[in-house]
């Protein structure tokens, strides 16, 4: 098919690139004139495991290309994308100002050609009918149907996620675009779940506050476990044996980040409240996670009798998850700010995000090439995301670097019994 792609963000890129490598040919438009170029020439501006290489192979099979053009891009396609970004506001609501300018710029292009505009971004339940009567008012001529296929992609494994989904939603307005957008993803998978466009709207939201609230499940039961002396990965394997529970997004921690659990959950939670409706699972959901950060200050407290102020912190790992740059809503960045707020100096390691992190903190940081380098004379070691290269160090090493053998493990990822046996001072989240 001939598909265009508004917006090259994170969403916007990876479906593009991996429907181009399934043959479509695909056009990616963003109005940053920049981006584009950076494109055309395979620069890539988000670190994805495999995504680089798919540009470049399918950009010089003439299946893929990047352009500024949106009227071009709409006219030669029979299926369009929206993609772009829909960030949290003050009140937790979604901002669909960037799908709307899309929505107006699509129908100032549309002639009376058919079209399937499917909305890909994560918007509220109604977007869909928003979008298509922005675009009839546009165009009143237009011969449309606007549908909502949500993405379901992990940063990190994004691509792999693309090409094996778990299932893909197709939320349409008409059998003639379902049967449209069922042709697209039956290469795929055969786990096609055809719905009305609200239905599918919401199977997005309440997916990603499922799996949240399983994340804030799990650390409230850490909280309890540090209480009373218990384990939480011991509780955690228990439960995860028990099919109806099952062990995925059961990993006691620091809490969840990036740029759509945190998001999601309050945007789901304004719509609740925007009909009178008081979310009170998802509330909780969000009161857990905005307090997880902080245990691993709490633990560094208990360990030095609140004395803090002077110590140096190695900071391993920046990104709010393994094999992504991306560090919105990173743990680390509240983690870092209440040590810097205390007076500890900071030194940090991320094989990929430091320079995004550099553009967000503040504080005074004083970035390493390697984990060894970051806990060289630290008086503690913070594990805040589980990179190999970090969950690599060894209990030789920690005992051989830092200052004192401190190690707060926010993601119970390291070997506790190798590090005890050898004299580290080991405190997980949760952990007996």
């Amino acid at each position: 098919m001939n598909l265009a792609v508004v917006g090259t963000g994170y969403v916007g890129l990876v479906s593009g690139t991996c429907f181009a490598e399934m043959g479509n040919q695909v056009v990616c438009v963003d109005n940053l004139e920049e981006k584009v170029e950076r494109l055309n020439r395979s620069e890539i501006p988000i670190y994805e495991p495999g995504l680089k290489e798919l540009v470049r192979k399918n950009k010089e099979a003439g299946h893929l290309c990047f352009t500024t053009d949106i009227g071009q891009a709409v006219r030669q396609s029979d299926v369009i994308l929206i993609a772009v970004g829909t960030p949290e506001t003050e009140t937790g609501a979604a901002d669909l100002s960037y799908v709307y300018a899309v929505a107006e710029e699509i129908g100032a292009e549309l002639d009376e050609t058919y079209k399937v505009i499917v909305n890909k971004s994560t918007v509220p339940v109604g977007t869909a009918e928003a979008v298509e009567r922005i675009i009839q008012k546009r165009q009143p001529s237009a011969s449309v149907d606007v549908c909502s296929v949500p993405e379901f992609l992990r940063e990190g494994s994004a691509v792999k996620d693309t090409f094996h989904p778990d299932r893909v939603v197709i939320g349409g307005s008409s059998q003639k675009a379902t049967e449209i957008l069922t042709k697209l993803h039956q290469p795929l998978t055969d786990k096609l779940v055809v719905t009305d466009t609200r239905s599918s709207e919401m199977t997005k939201y309440a997916s990603n506050a499922f799996l949240a609230t399983k994340i804030s499940f799990i650390n409230e039961i850490a909280n309890i476990c540090d209480i009373y002396d218990a384990d939480v990965n011991a509780v955690a394997e228990g439960m995860g044996l028990d099919h109806r529970i099952g062990p995925k997004f059961l990993n006691a921690g620091i809490g969840y980040g990036g740029s759509c659990f945190p998001k999601d959950v309050k945007a789901l939670k304004y719509l609740a409240e925007e009909k009178e409706y008081h979310p009170n699972l998802l509330q909780a959901v969000n009161d857990v996670n905005e307090q997880q950060n902080r245990k691993m200050v709490d633990h560094l407290l208990r360990i030095f009798d609140e004395e803090v102020q002077g110590l140096t912190v190695a900071i391993l790992g920046l990104a709010f998850k393994p094999n992504t740059d991306d560090i919105r809503e990173a743990p680390a960045l509240k983690i870092i700010q209440e040590l810097a707020d205390r007076g500890v100096h900071i030194r940090a390691f991320d094989p990929v995000a430091t320079e995004n992190a550099k553009q967000m903190i503040t504080a005074d940081i004083t970035y390493t090439e390697t984990a060894v380098d970051a806990i060289n004379g630290a008086d503690a070691a913070f594990l805040v995301t589980e990179w190999d290269e970090c969950k690599a160090l060894t209990s030789t090493q920690f005992k051989d670097h830092l200052k004192r053998p401190v190690v707060i493990d926010g993601r119970n990822a390291l070997d506790v019994k190798s590090l005890k046996a050898d004299g580290i001072i080991y405190h997980g989240i949760g952990r007996k």
